[in-house]
C-alpha cells in the first residue's frame, strides 16, 4: 500500500502541476509568424494579421494590453474570425483595444460566442464528445451592437457576403459565412466561381467544418481562414491536439495546411486563437496566439 499511495501522490502532484501550468499558459499570449507563397509574381509582400477567439471579459487586462500592442506589427489587412467576447460589457474595451488597427482594412465573421454567452460545462464531456454544444436556453449577447461597432470601425462584415477590397496594391476578393458550429452557415448565398480578376480569393468562416472547406476549395479559393478550434486548447506534447471541436482532423487543428476538394487545392489557415471560455481558463502545450501571415509571390 505504501508504494500505491506514493504512486497516487506522484500522479496527483503531476496533475496539479499540469493544471497550474495550464492556467499560466492561458495568459502567455504570442504572435506566431508564417509565410505563404500565394500572390502573383512581381508584387510586394502582403501582411495579414489573423485574430480569432478572443473570448474577452472586462477583467482580462493582460489580454487587452496584448491587443493594444498588435498595431505595432503594421499589417496590411486584419482578418477576424469571430468569438470576440464572453460578456456584453466587453464590447467597449474590445473596440478600444484595436488602437491604430482601426485605420487598417479588415474583414470579420462571427462565431457562437458572438451570439451567446459561454455557460459552465464539464470539460471531460467536451473531450468525450469531441465538440461543444450550446445550452437549450443560452444567454444572448448584443450581437448586432458588436456588428455595428465593427462596421463603424471600418471593417467589412462577411456574414454571407462577398466583397472586394484593394489592399496594398492587390485586388483581394472575399467571401464569408455565418457560424457552422451553430448550423447558421448557408454557403449557397456566396457560392460560385472565384473572381478571375482578383489577385487573391479568400474564404473566411469561424468554424472550419469540412462542408465549408470543400465548397470554398471547389469554387477556387486561394486561401481559407478560420478559427474556433483553439488549437485543441489542451494538447499532449509530442502528440498534439486531442479534439478540434468540429469535423476537421487534429493534424490541421492550427496553422497552415492544404485542403483538396473538387479537383482543386486551397491553402488553409486555422488560428489557435487568443482565449478560452472563462469557465475553462487553461491551455496546455497550446499557447494563445494571433498570426502574422506574410503572403509572398508564388514560386
Amino acid at each position: 500500500m505504501g508504494r500505491l499511495a506514493k504512486g497516487v501522490g506522484v500522479l496527483a502532484a503531476a496533475a496539479a502541476g499540469c493544471f497550474t501550468w495550464g492556467l499560466a499558459e492561458s495568459a502567455m499570449f504570442t504572435v506566431r509568424r508564417a509565410t505563404l507563397p500565394v500572390l502573383p509574381a512581381g508584387g510586394r509582400d502582403l501582411r495579414i494579421l489573423h485574430v480569432s477567439d478572443i473570448h474577452l471579459t472586462t477583467r482580462q487586462h493582460l489580454k487587452l494590453d496584448f491587443l493594444r500592442k498588435l498595431s505595432a506589427l503594421e499589417p496590411d489587412l486584419v482578418v477576424n474570425t469571430g468569438d470576440n467576447i464572453a460578456e456584453a460589457d466587453a464590447i467597449f474595451p474590445l473596440m478600444a483595444s484595436w488602437n491604430r488597427l482601426r485605420f487598417v482594412p479588415g474583414v470579420f465573421v462571427f462565431g457562437s460566442n458572438d451570439y451567446y454567452a459561454p455557460e459552465p460545462k464539464n470539460p471531460l464531456l467536451y473531450l468525450a464528445k469531441g465538440r461543444s454544444h450550446v445550452q437549450a436556453e443560452p444567454t444572448r449577447l448584443p450581437t448586432e451592437h458588436l456588428r455595428e461597432r465593427m462596421v463603424r470601425h471600418g471593417w467589412e462584415d462577411l456574414t454571407h457576403r462577398r466583397t472586394t477590397i484593394e489592399v496594398a496594391g492587390y485586388r483581394v476578393a472575399f467571401r464569408g459565412t455565418d457560424d457552422a458550429h451553430l448550423d447558421r452557415d448557408d454557403y449557397s448565398r456566396v457560392a460560385g466561381p472565384a473572381d478571375p480578376d482578383a489577385d487573391l480569393n479568400i474564404g473566411v468562416t469561424h468554424a472550419p467544418y469540412l462542408r465549408l472547406l470543400d465548397a470554398m476549395t471547389a469554387d477556387g479559393m486561394d486561401l481559407i481562414m478560420a478559427g474556433h478550434t483553439h488549437g485543441g486548447q489542451v494538447c499532449v506534447p509530442g502528440l498534439g491536439a486531442l479534439v478540434t471541436n468540429c469535423d476537421l482532423d487534429t493534424g490541421r487543428v492550427k496553422g497552415l495546411s492544404r485542403h483538396t476538394a473538387g479537383g482543386r487545392t486551397a491553402s488553409l489557415h486555422v488560428s489557435a486563437g487568443l482565449g478560452t471560455s472563462p469557465y475553462a481558463p487553461y491551455r496546455f502545450a497550446c499557447r494563445p496566439e494571433v498570426t502574422l501571415l506574410t503572403l509572398t509571390a508564388r514560386r
